[in-house]
């Protein structure tokens, strides 16, 4: 029997729950020293000095400081801007300006406090419109056009308008960011810790420390949980520990305090979005205008890709006859942002689903029936101009949600349950999305990711791939894609540790991309191995006399020939595969307090052939519960550029007892652009919760909340006001 489809028991399962997994802070190396990191109190201002108390006993302490950088001052990523450490201008508040490392965690911590750094406060940019319109404030934009638009608004029997925030989202990944540095022979460095992206900081080191490729050796640890925050981040704390480490000549550790971890690392973007539509009385959807502005912070980090994704995914699951998105990343004197969990598209799909709603009601229509009249179907046409041509279910997974979820029998009870009065209320909403898989555009392209198998003497398979495990199930479902294809059992496929000296580089573990390309090379390897295996002689066999270079595919990505791309006019196929959702939120609300209940979720998720039902599953439960804080109880604030909420007893995510049940079911609608048919799962089912509660507080009480979180103090405020 085939293994993908079924559910074997995880990899690295069984050391996880005995305890026998290794993750970074439980890694040591004999003379390892303790490093941390001085950081900036303002959000802007000249840095004039850097002074070490005099009066402090400075023996044993290993200091640095921007002097000490023998490369470029910079964390290599998309554009040179961000620097490993402030050289003269200080650009947000908790920006690392020195290093300091010590045998004693505590003494470095009492170190910290006598670094004296004098700065010539400058004004701070902090608002997103204003920086919008200032010098140098536009990071990134980008103006999508498809059909007539004038045309368009001016068949239109309404104009519907309005505006749509979302803010900061914090990872918080169970395991906060952990980093080590080896120093080795030859000025060489190794790198071990928690990451989602080894060839990140592999880039990043090379130009930082001036070493060649080999120099650089990155290894991942256990990782405890990733979700984006530890995709380009990890690549600072990796430079500040090798830093120390090539000034001590000693091992160097760094890890982060969750308040420590909170204040200085990336969050999801915060957004403004307007819309403006066309519409017709029975519903048709001419025309959609929409303005997006995302907040990059005071660095570029991931922040394109993010503003990219977001002006694909801000038509929403809807046709459209016309339509014009402009968008922007603006700069702030706040910390940067970056990747989050579908970076940027969960705050575009709120937006377009909320407005949907809006739509609903300005036309006195049921949302569930505009919806349906509306959405994407095969041989439709996006804004970029790609046609879909195979694998769209959005009617499918739409319908299911709402059979399965009783959504209008619920919707008519709950109508009439509100007629009788009482204090609380309740209410049912739904929402429908897709998402691109992959890399939007060339990205893939650009990256030219290699993987591959290579077969042991004794007949086993290795894969060699740096994509890694954070979580997810990447070695489990790397293993039954190579099981199968191979003919050997699951316990016959080992995974090769994610180390840049011994795996090629199969990109980042981002983007929902791990098994449909990722997986799909090691398809193509495994078969280029098969055809050189003799006919009648078993693969073992062969492998028992076979060279190297015979039992090794490394086999790198190229585009499917159908899918064409113009990265200079963003114009034609964004994304060879789009996974589809729908999802039914049932709340309760209190109208006296404002607390909202979310009751039920129902969702139905379509990301292609299912490879392991069981991880499939936890994907969707897991994005849904933080789509759900999100939408409901999770703010961070920042006063003057600096983060409010900084621990965990201010910011507040759902716990287990506070997330409700979660009905999912996964539909299969396999892609042609992969061996085995499937999409991207990782990053879909977060896209969906935060419209379908906001829809369900609409329902219940008669007011739409425009901004995220939907907070008692928000909702209870509208309520008063109404």
């Amino acid at each position: 029997m085939p293994l993908v489809g079924q559910s074997p028991l995880r990899k690295e399962g069984l050391d996880k729950v005995t305890g026998a997994t290794r993750y970074g802070d439980d890694l040591s190396f004999p003379g390892i020293l303790h490093g941390a990191t001085v950081r900036s109190t303002i959000a802007r201002g000249k840095l004039r000095s850097i002074t070490f108390d005099p009066t402090f006993d400075w023996n044993g302490l290993t200091r640095v400081t921007a002097s000490d950088i023998p490369g470029d001052n910079v964390i290599a990523l998309i554009a040179d801007d961000q620097p490993a450490l402030v050289s003269s201008e200080i650009a947000h508040c908790a920006e690392p300006i020195a290093l300091i490392a010590g045998d004693n965690a505590e003494r470095v911590a009492e170190a910290i406090k006598h670094v004296h750094v004098d700065v010539e406060p400058l004004a701070a940019m902090l608002d997103p419109i204003a920086a919008a319109s200032s010098p140098n404030g536009v990071m990134k934009d980008f103006l999508l056009e498809e059909g007539d638009l004038a045309a368009a608004f001016a068949r239109a029997d309404r104009i519907v308008e309005g505006e749509y925030r979302t803010g900061y989202q914090e990872q918080l990944y169970i395991e906060p960011q952990v980093m080590i540095a080896i120093p080795r022979e030859g000025g060489a460095v190794e790198i071990r810790g928690s990451m989602q992206c080894p060839y990140y900081i592999h880039k990043a080191l090379q130009r930082l420390l001036k070493l060649r490729p080999e120099q650089v050796i990155v290894i991942q640890a256990a990782t405890g949980g990733g979700f984006g925050g530890k995709e380009d981040y990890p690549s600072m704390i990796a430079a500040h520990c090798a830093l120390l480490a090539k000034k001590s000549g000693r091992p160097v550790k760094i890890l982060y305090r969750r308040q420590e971890d909170i204040q200085a690392t990336t969050k999801r973007h915060p957004s403004i979005v307007r819309h403006r539509s066309a519409v017709t009385h029975e519903g048709m959807l001419l025309g959609c205008d929409i303005d997006l502005l995302i907040d990059g912070g005071a660095y570029v980090t991931l922040t394109p890709v993010v503003v990219s994704r977001a002006a694909l995914h801000a038509n929403g699951a809807y046709r459209w006859q016309a339509a014009r998105i402009h968008a922007r990343a603006v700069r702030t004197n706040t910390p940067p942002n970056g990747a989050f969990r579908g970076f940027g598209a969960p705050q575009a799909i709120f937006a377009i689903e909320a407005h949907v709603e809006a739509i609903a009601r300005e036309l006195g229509m049921a949302p569930h029936a505009l919806r349906r009249k509306n959405l994407l179907r095969l041989g439709d046409v996006l804004p970029t101009g790609q046609v879909l041509r195979s694998s769209v279910a959005s009617r499918e997974v739409f319908e299911d949600a709402l059979q399965r979820s009783g959504f209008e029998e619920k919707r008519a009870r709950y109508a009439e349950e509100r007629t009788r009065g009482g204090r609380k209320v309740r209410g049912v909403g739904c929402s429908v999305f897709h998402h691109g898989a992959g890399f939007t555009g060339a990205g893939e392209v650009h990256l030219k990711s290699v993987a591959g198998v290579e077969i042991t003497t004794d007949g086993r398979a290795r894969v060699l791939a740096a994509s890694t495990e954070i979580g997810q199930g990447t070695r489990t479902i790397f293993a039954q894609i190579v099981a199968d294809a191979l003919a050997l059992t699951y316990d016959d496929v080992d995974i090769e540790e994610a180390d840049t000296s011994l795996v090629p580089d199969s990109g980042p573990t981002v983007a929902s991309r791990t098994c449909m390309v990722v997986g799909g090379l090691l398809h193509r390897a495994c078969k280029e191995i098969k055809q050189r295996v003799p006919k009648g002689t078993s693969l073992a066999a062969w492998a028992a006399l076979a060279p190297l270079e015979a039992r090794r595919s490394l086999m790198q990505y190229t585009p499917p020939p159908e899918i064409v791309w113009d990265e200079a006019t963003y114009r034609g196929d964004a994304y060879a595969a789009y996974g589809w959702g729908a999802n039914v939120a049932e709340v309760e609300v209190d109208l006296d307090t404002g607390e909202t209940t979310v009751l039920r979720l129902t969702a139905s998720i379509d990301a292609g052939t299912v490879m392991h039902p069981v991880l499939a599953e936890g994907q969707v439960e897991g994005g849904t519960a933080q789509g759900l804080g999100w939408a409901t109880v999770e703010e961070l604030r920042a006063k003057e550029g600096r983060y409010l909420h900084d621990r965990m007893s201010t910011y507040i995510i759902p716990t287990a007892l506070d997330t409700p049940p979660i009905d999912a079911r996964l539909i299969e609608c396999p892609t042609p652009h992969q061996p085995l048919g499937a999409k991207g799962l990782g990053e879909l089912p977060i896209d969906g919760p935060a419209p379908a509660v906001v829809a369900a507080i609409l329902d219940a009480t008669g007011f739409l909340p425009t901004a995220l979180p939907a907070s008692p103090e928000t909702l209870l405020a509208a309520l008063e006001s109404a």
